[in-house]
């Protein structure tokens, strides 16, 4: 009995050790991602001009996300349009320092946009490092409560104008799409910096159609057009048609081809990955933990949840670990299938 007492005394110290130990390495962890962060001044590169979906979302990280982050630090919005927000997300795997102190807002098609890309080896989309999606995002295209039409059919039956922004975003890439595999009869015009300045367009009269705004940028800056359908939506950019506009078609139902459809849901499947927020490559791991931890407590936060709720700026949260997968996904998408998508970016 003394033996087994004594032995029952050493497994029961060896435990009380080894979980002192374990909390001992947490909060040292803890302490060090503290002393990292605390009086930093950090940044969110946002690829897209001032206001649109991607701005607002990349602005809401930057306004909320230090009261998570142990340390508090400091984070500056920085708009680096350019290039669909190949610009910035080129800015943030080649330039920007490689710690845990930049993060970005960009393009949701950025995986497929890289897939694409003509030397991959130069940018190494999985690299980039997601910390959390803020929202699914569905892109929707839009016309004005004035419009000469009202169905994704009359689009097909006479010329409309669209307003897109430029590169490879989805407000070119997803028009583009549709005219070449829809059957729309678009004349693009390209180059605007981001949906809020094709919605401006769209006011003064400059194109017909926004080619590509998320709903939710509807949502906050025009409700009506949704609720009581006094604009016309025509087709939404996603997989299955979302609750608020149950009677849209979503792009890949619009194919005429099916080759044209598997490009069209090709498109669509990225309204997964809709307003998430990335990181450099190169941020060591535990940092990484850290800041994707904070992420999460931000996004499940009730607090946070029904102050965005009151600013009409939804939050359907979901992991980096998600998001990372379904680029590495989207990287293996068929050849075939990348060329033809590809052959829209060189019309």
């Amino acid at each position: 009995m003394v033996g087994k007492s004594i032995f029952l005394r050493m497994t029961m110290a060896a435990a009380f050790a080894g979980a002192s130990f374990a909390t001992g390495a947490t909060a040292a962890r803890a302490d060090a991602t503290e002393d990292f962060y605390k009086g930093k001044t950090l940044r969110v590169v946002i690829g897209y001009a001032v206001g649109g979906g991607y701005d607002i979302y990349g602005r809401v990280f930057a306004e909320n996300f230090p009261k998570y982050l142990p340390g508090n630090p400091t984070i500056i919005a920085q708009n680096m349009p350019g290039g669909g927000s190949f610009v910035a997300a080129k800015y943030l795997y080649g330039a920007a320092p490689r710690d845990g102190t930049y993060f970005g807002s960009v393009s949701q098609t950025l995986a497929l946009d890289a897939a694409m890309n003509e030397d991959p080896n130069t940018f190494d989309v999985t690299k980039l490092n997601y910390l959390g999606r803020l929202l699914d995002n569905v892109d929707v295209g839009a016309g004005l409560p004035n419009a000469k039409f009202k169905t994704f059919q009359d689009v097909r039956e006479r010329e409309i104008v669209v307003g897109a922004t430029g590169g490879a975003s989805p407000g070119f890439l997803v028009p583009a799409a549709l005219q070449k595999f829809g059957g729309a009869k678009f004349k693009i015009v390209s180059g605007y910096g981001g949906s809020a300045d094709v919605y401006l367009a769209g006011e003064r009269n400059e194109v017909d159609l926004i080619g590509s705004v998320g709903l939710t940028f509807i949502m906050q800056r025009s409700p009506e057009w949704v609720r009581e359908k006094k604009a016309p939506i025509i087709y939404q950019t996603a997989i299955k048609r979302h609750p608020l506009i149950p009677d849209v078609p979503t792009i890949g139902e619009l194919g005429v081809t099916p080759e044209g459809t598997t490009v069209l849901r090709a498109i669509g499947a990225s309204s997964e990955i809709g307003r998430s927020i990335i990181t450099t490559p190169g941020v060591p791991p535990e940092r990484l933990a850290a800041l994707r931890a904070a992420f999460q407590k931000m996004v499940n936060d009730p607090v946070f949840i029904e102050a965005m709720k009151k600013r009409e700026i939804p939050i359907f949260g979901a992991t980096g670990e998600e998001m990372d997968e379904i680029t590495r996904e989207v990287m293996k998408t068929p050849p075939k299938v990348l060329e033809m998508t590809k052959a829209l970016l060189k019309q």
